[in-house]
């Protein structure tokens, strides 16, 4: 029996992605951050006293929602398995050749079993520019549920504003942040629908047009 295959942007909030910013299908906002790591556990007591009590000013000065993303991901190592194995062809030594043997084989049981994992954290911000911009761009000639170009560039300064704020609190915090483009935001999501490609670095070729 033939059954009808829905695709998969059906079930995705996303109308379209533009210059580094997510307009979702509500015509809100949403812009994306990227957070590196900070060494919690090597910090010295009060140096982590001092984190915490920055990150908690941060969160209790935010007048608006946010989204903290953590990801969890397996490091893709196919290429570096890929390298070892053609080492061991080109091995002569058969005392090399077998210790490479066995330790690709090692490689491969701590990939296999999930060991071996990366994270990656965000900030995902919102933006309602349909009834946070309606005060101060009136159109009379447009459909107010409607996201004209003059409202998405004034939303798009409010949102980048809204994440340079972010930015600042988390650089008090020892956070360095930087906010995604358009084919960084296209891959995150793609990655999220696509975890076994994304593991093994197999992302979707994208026109260059997308890549700001």
């Amino acid at each position: 029996m033939a059954t009808n295959k829905i695709p998969t942007q059906n079930f995705i909030p996303v109308e379209k992605i533009k210059e580094g910013i997510i307009i979702l299908k509500n015509q809100s906002l949403r812009g994306i951050l990227v957070i590196s790591s900070l060494n919690f556990g090597l910090k010295s007591a009060e140096e982590q006293t001092a984190i915490i009590y920055q990150f908690q000013n941060f969160l209790n000065s935010l007048d608006f929602q946010v989204q903290i993303l953590v990801e969890s991901r397996r490091i893709n190592m196919t290429g570096y398995v890929e390298k070892l194995k053609t080492m061991e062809k080109q091995q002569s030594n058969d005392l090399l050749k077998m210790q490479t043997s066995e330790y690709i084989r090692f490689i491969e049981e701590i990939i296999g079993g999930g060991s071996i994992m990366t994270k990656s954290f965000y900030v995902i911000v919102p933006y309602f520019p349909l009834t946070e911009l309606t005060s101060f761009i009136p159109d009379p000639n447009s459909n107010k549920d409607q996201l004209t170009e003059q409202k998405f560039q004034a939303a798009k300064y409010q949102l980048y504003q809204r994440m340079e704020y972010i930015a600042l609190g988390l650089r008090r915090c020892g956070l360095k942040s930087a906010p995604l483009n358009t084919a960084e935001i296209i891959e995150l999501l793609w990655a999220d629908h696509h975890l076994q490609e994304a593991e093994y670095g197999y992302y979707p070729e994208l026109p260059p047009e997308l890549t700001i």
